[in-house]
């Protein structure tokens, strides 16, 4: 969130009646996770809906909220590609609230008019559990709501892992498991839990933002949040009191989001985490950047090439998704740093890298791009400040003498006994290194 100017602006602030726009919607559909995701994702999905509005809750930022209140819940979208950013001024959000806004929290959940909760709140936040968490104040919502007469509703979780509608509901199973017998049936009986694939690129808004944003749109905007042109959202459950329009502004539903989920998993997820790992031993910084480097491009499209051979989805379909990524990565109108998408590679690795690469070994090929991802991870360990979970176990494992075996067996026991791989990984670590001479 941008620190507001320090000087009186001698633009009019962002509000309804400033901008002309149109009253706030009724509260339909509330959210969780109110941050820079959710504003450039799901609440600019819902604008193609004048009929739905969001109650938009935070519980880590209390300042956001009350700057969106000033404004009446708008805020400007700046979409940056290669040229001039283009600005869209979002007004889907009809009310905005701190975490500590217990009472409203609750009577919105409890609401019968409100017929969904849409979720961004971390890939962490489903696995936190105790007082306070994400997941204990959805339950204590949705005790509320089987209190004041039990309406359905639906849970829309929008957080990038797979599967992340039933992570959702089995958090939820887990932490009412000492609810009464009767509410916990009215929970499998009455919410639904709809899967999600999820993507865009939003960035941390600056200063520069926040003055591109007034030069463009002639606001004082306070909140305004920078994306990329892409977006994409893909949809499978069930709404039993109905949702937004969200396929008119582009949103697609589909009977079974598996293919889709490893589409992203390998073919987006795995190409950054491999350049986030090769590039900067190559002095790239960005992804942009990287996509120009002539070995790293080569080495993108190989990547793409041996996942196709294991991807579940037609190769048109995949050929298609290709191109678009390509444009991405390519544009420069989002820096996406590549050290940013190095944390964590304990979690991206096995999820993003290792199902091609076993799916490889099965039919006793290396492939140079996978090859190349584990060196890189090694040479990151070794030389950077590594944030991981694991950071301590993994520097420790990785400055050993044999480091890539010791490496490879904290990730997947089974490939660290493939000598011939961990041979390859070694080699191409010299091989990197060399590179750069």
């Amino acid at each position: 969130m941008p620190t507001p100017p320090t000087r009186p602006s001698p633009l009019p602030r962002l509000t309804r009646a400033a901008a002309g726009a149109r009253p706030p919607a009724p509260v339909r559909a509330v959210h969780l996770g109110l941050g820079a995701f959710h504003r450039a994702h799901q609440a600019v999905y819902t604008m193609a809906d004048p009929d739905w509005g969001v109650a938009a809750y935070t519980f880590r930022n209390a300042d956001l909220p009350r700057t969106l209140t000033e404004q009446d819940g708008l805020y400007t979208l700046q979409v940056r590609g290669n040229g001039e950013p283009q600005t869209e001024i979002v007004d889907s959000i009809s009310r905005a609230h701190p975490g500590g806004d217990t009472e409203r929290w609750l009577a919105d959940l409890a609401s019968p008019e409100v017929a969904l909760l849409t979720l961004t709140i971390t890939e962490a936040g489903y696995r936190a559990v105790g007082d306070g968490t994400a997941i204990d104040r959805v339950l204590a919502g949705l005790r509320e709501r089987h209190r004041a007469g039990g309406s359905p509703i639906a849970l829309v979780p929008c957080d990038n892992l797979p599967g992340n509608g039933e992570v959702l509901r089995g958090a939820l199973a887990r932490a009412a498991q000492d609810e009464p017998p009767g509410f916990r049936s009215w929970l499998g009986e009455h919410v639904s839990f709809v899967d999600t694939v999820v993507d865009r690129i939003t960035p941390a808004t600056t200063q520069d933002d926040v003055a591109t944003a007034a030069r463009l749109t002639g606001f004082d905007d306070h909140a305004p949040v920078v994306t990329e042109p892409f977006s994409e959202w893909l949809l499978a459950g069930e709404f039993p009191l109905g949702r937004p329009a969200w396929e008119a502004a582009g949103a697609r539903f589909v009977s079974d989001l598996a293919a889709y989920e490893q589409r992203k998993l390998w073919f987006l997820n795995g190409a950054h985490t491999l350049l986030a790992y090769t590039g900067p031993v190559l002095g790239c910084a960005t992804v942009d950047e990287a996509v120009r480097h002539p070995t790293l491009a080569s080495l993108i499209e190989s990547w793409w090439d041996t996942a196709a051979r294991h991807a579940s989805l037609p190769a048109g379909d995949l050929a298609d998704y290709r191109e678009r990524l390509l444009r991405r990565f390519s544009s420069r109108g989002i820096r996406h740093h590549l050290l940013h998408i190095a944390v964590a590679g304990s979690q991206k690795i096995p999820a993003r890298i290792l199902p091609v690469l076993r799916a490889e070994r099965s039919r006793q090929r290396l492939p140079e791009p996978a090859i190349a991802a584990l060196a890189g991870w090694l040479i990151h360990l070794r030389d950077r400040d590594v944030v991981d979970p694991r950071a301590d176990e993994l520097v420790t494992l990785a400055r050993a003498a044999d480091g890539a075996r010791r490496v490879l067996s904290a990730v997947d026991a089974a490939l660290a006994d493939d000598r011939e791989l961990v041979t390859t990984v070694d080699d191409y670590v010299d091989h990197l290194r060399r590179s750069v001479l």
